[in-house]
């Protein structure tokens, strides 16, 4: 059992959420006291977070649902630097365009999680460019430098692993910590912050902003990290085999989204269920003592209940009727998800390669000739071995489609237009 009294650390501990914290009995007492407000730090790195931001964005989640205020805090003037935290390059900088368009497509999924507004324990949506871009350099060198060793700087995780590979690191990414650090006073002194939450890597960055507050006469700050997560085979959470496992509807299908999660390996399903649903503990243990193929029940539920909370029930009822239809029947489901293509290209014929292609189920030719050989692709359920087939509109079905498979889980309807 969690040795935490408060509601919001009892609930992060008993789910599986909390790594480390700066301060765990002040942390508790100041959680048990008042109404605290605390942030994530997000950086616009692409026009939609995926699956594996979904642990910090339930951080907020059950931060706003035991009582408190969570703010997600967009990083307008750090993406303009890019974090190099574990990186083995430096990122490609952006520019204030590409910036803002990012965090335009990044809010749309903050709102399925979070009620926004002006009340007291109302989430917030804050831009850090709104302080930092003002900033005159040689004040901020002087005011907020001063008080950053960059002995201690080279000793951090971050650093000392770019420097030891020998990996350049330029002054503008050892400039991000230090960024990230001021946004945590700033936070502090503009809305009363107390703590700022990230992942495990981000601990380093985190405590710096404590000690940075500590010297301009903040309140107490604090720490709170999650553990990175992995697979039980080792992969990257947010990533599967056909790349990243985005939040937007319009980058990857509720359907496409939801098996993803049906996909999850056995010994991870409990993990998951206690930290991307908010079934009750004890619901989660009795899906989690299912044995053999009805585990496979448990990460049906897992995959709902996940797609439920960022896309709506309606859609997460619809992914798993579909794939049960699909799989379990063996029926053509309609809702699966669908490319068109021009009836013309169809009366010519197309390649099943160029297909795969387009259709999001090969990156390249190269890979969709490698399906292809290894004998993963079907159209309308009977195998291709030929590389060089077209698809044309013989092969339309009388429901109007073309149903184009990679293996048994992958499935896209070509729609004629």
């Amino acid at each position: 059992m969690s040795a935490f009294k408060s509601e919001f650390l009892h609930t992060l501990s008993t789910r599986g959420f909390i790594h480390q914290t700066s301060d765990d009995t002040g942390l508790d007492a100041l959680f048990a006291r008042e109404t605290v407000s605390g942030y994530i730090g997000f950086d616009p790195t692409a026009s939609s977070l995926h699956a594996g931001g979904l642990i910090q964005i339930m951080m907020l989640y059950w931060m706003q649902q035991t009582g408190h205020r969570p703010v997600a805090l967009m990083g307008g003037g750090t993406g303009m630097v890019g974090d190099p935290s574990f990186k083995d390059e430096a990122r490609k900088l952006m520019t204030p365009e590409t910036i803002q368009s990012n965090i335009d497509g990044i809010k749309q999924v903050f709102a399925k999680y979070l009620t926004f507004g002006d009340g007291p324990k109302d989430a917030l949506m804050v831009n850090n460019a709104e302080w930092l871009m003002p900033l005159n350099y040689l004040e901020f060198l002087r005011d907020v430098g001063q008080h950053f060793s960059v002995n201690r700087m080279l000793s951090f995780d971050s650093v000392k692993q770019r420097l030891d590979r020998e990996q350049s690191l330029s002054f503008l990414e050892f400039n991000y910590m230090i960024l990230q650090a001021y946004d945590f006073v700033e936070l502090s002194k503009r809305y009363g912050l107390r703590l700022q939450m990230g992942g495990s890597d981000q601990w380093g960055n985190i405590v710096n902003g404590i000690d940075l507050g500590h010297r301009l006469g903040t309140p107490q700050l604090y720490a709170l990290t999650s553990p990175l997560l992995t697979t039980s085979s080792g992969a990257k959470m947010g990533k599967s085999m056909n790349g990243a496992v985005w939040l937007n509807a319009d980058l990857l299908s509720p359907y496409d989204f939801w098996q993803y999660w049906r996909n999850t390996e056995d010994a991870d399903v409990e993990r998951f269920l206690k930290l991307y649903t908010t079934l009750p503990l004890d619901e989660i243990a009795r899906l989690a003592g299912l044995g053999g193929a009805e585990i496979n029940d448990a990460k049906k539920v897992l995959a709902t209940e996940v797609t439920a909370l960022l896309h709506g029930r309606e859609a997460a009822t619809e992914a798993a009727e579909t794939a049960r239809k699909t799989f379990e029947e063996g029926a053509l489901a309609t809702t699966l998800p669908t490319v068109e293509i021009a009836s013309a290209e169809l009366g010519e014929g197309v390649g099943i390669l160029a297909l795969m292609v387009r259709a999001g189920l090969a990156g390249s030719n190269g890979e969709a000739r490698r399906h292809v050989q290894g004998g993963a692709v079907r159209i309308n359920d009977a195998a291709i071995s030929d590389e060089k087939a077209r698809i044309g509109t013989a092969e339309v079905t009388q429901d109007g489609v073309i149903k184009l498979s990679l293996g048994k889980k992958r499935h896209i309807l070509l729609r004629p237009v």
